[in-house]
């Protein structure tokens, strides 16, 4: 299995992971957030995106230094790119979104007081792996072709191996 919690896999992946690769070093996300435990989650890593998917940098945040974070983040984007931010509450915790565009990808900087290796969006990342490793190509295939009809990732991953809740479901596989 890749080290996923560094970029360098990447460098040797598909050509949109090797895009992936070029697009975070250009910016230096991970040595700029390197205090925050960036880890890169979601399609890309685990080659299930379409076209639109996003990059999803997961962080580890502590929000009474929101301002802190919000700076080293805008430190890695373009003053003139468009961003939000806003704040979702996931299980009574307050968490942090910034999303922005840059280049040919839509980023999204998620930032959450837990390790960037104990976020669902990680752990889900690494269960989808390893039932890709084992179900093999066309498994794979089912799942973008899900995707690309407009299915989220968890939502795929339950239709096909039968999850009734496939967001709680997978963290335990």
């Amino acid at each position: 299995m890749p080290d996923f919690t560094t970029i360098e896999y990447l460098k040797s992946g598909n050509e949109r992971q090797q895009k992936a690769y070029q697009l975070l070093s250009k910016h230096c996300f991970f040595e700029k957030l390197k205090a925050y435990s960036p880890i890169l989650a979601g399609t890309i890593p685990i080659e299930i995106d379409i076209e639109g998917s996003d990059l999803d940098i997961i962080c580890k945040v502590d929000l009474k230094f929101e301002e802190n974070f919000l700076n080293d983040v805008l430190s890695c984007i373009p003053h003139d790119a468009e961003i939000k931010v806003e704040y979702p509450v996931l299980n009574g915790e307050k968490c942090i979104t910034v999303n922005f565009g840059l280049e040919e990808f839509p980023i999204e900087i998620f930032g959450q007081n837990k390790p960037s290796t104990m976020q669902n969006a990680y752990r889900h990342m690494i269960a989808e792996y390893k039932i890709l490793q084992e179900k093999g190509e066309d498994f794979k295939q089912k799942i973008i072709q899900l995707k690309q009809q407009g299915m989220k990732t968890e939502p795929a991953f339950g239709m096909l191996l039968g999850l009734e809740n496939p967001y709680e479901d997978l963290l335990k596989l």
